[in-house]
């Protein structure tokens, strides 16, 4: 099997879903392969269960794809300062991959969305970073040597990629919010490169 790495992601309005594909970019430029997922959409009251693979977009991620992948990529919007529900549901299906140890030593990075510049950013970022050194994952941020970092007006973080889509989520991404993007999956891509056997 190649290797791969993985970009997994939850996006309700489809920011996050740009910024798993930019950040997918950025990884193949350093000829890692990539699989792009996401997870299924939450309700409150389950009346049938969710098809296996969803009508349109990325099909969701099974826990094969993230126990085999060679580096994870890992996405969810902002949601009063933390992770979303339905990719926090995903996290505590991991048990079995907590137990077995088949994240160990993987590099790892977190991305995230808000609707406004004071949502809860790196809040968020830092939520979804417990999950994975639970699982004993390298965490991998943004250095300040990428100058879209100290210019951006709107996301960028050290922690990972950010983005603002603005209240009614009608605001795309920026030139430098897109190059932060990038930047990251070609870091993750690089680092996990230098990692394989």
């Amino acid at each position: 099997m190649q290797a791969y790495i993985l970009v997994l992601y939850y996006s309700k309005y489809g920011s996050t879903r740009d910024m798993a594909h930019l950040i997918a970019n950025g990884i193949e430029a350093t000829g890692m392969n990539v699989k792009i997922r996401t997870v299924p959409q939450l309700a409150t009251v389950v009346t049938e269960a969710a098809p296996s693979i969803p009508a349109e977009g990325d099909i969701y991620c099974t826990l094969d794809e993230l126990a085999n992948c060679s580096g994870l990529a890992l996405g969810s919007p902002t949601r009063f300062g933390n992770m979303a529900s339905e990719m926090k549901y995903f996290w505590d299906q991991t048990t079995s991959l907590w137990l077995s140890g088949a994240l160990h030593n993987k590099p790892a990075c977190v991305f995230s969305s808000s609707g406004s510049m004071h949502g809860g950013q790196e809040s968020t970022l830092l939520s979804m970073l417990p999950p994975l050194f639970h699982h004993g994952m390298m965490i991998i941020g943004l250095s300040n040597d990428h100058p879209a970092l100290s210019n951006t007006k709107s996301g960028g973080t050290p922690y990972g990629a950010t983005h603002v889509s603005g209240p009614r989520h009608d605001q795309g991404l920026t030139q430098e919010e897109k190059d932060l993007c990038f930047a990251q999956g070609k870091r993750l891509g690089e680092i996990a490169l230098k990692l394989q056997p």
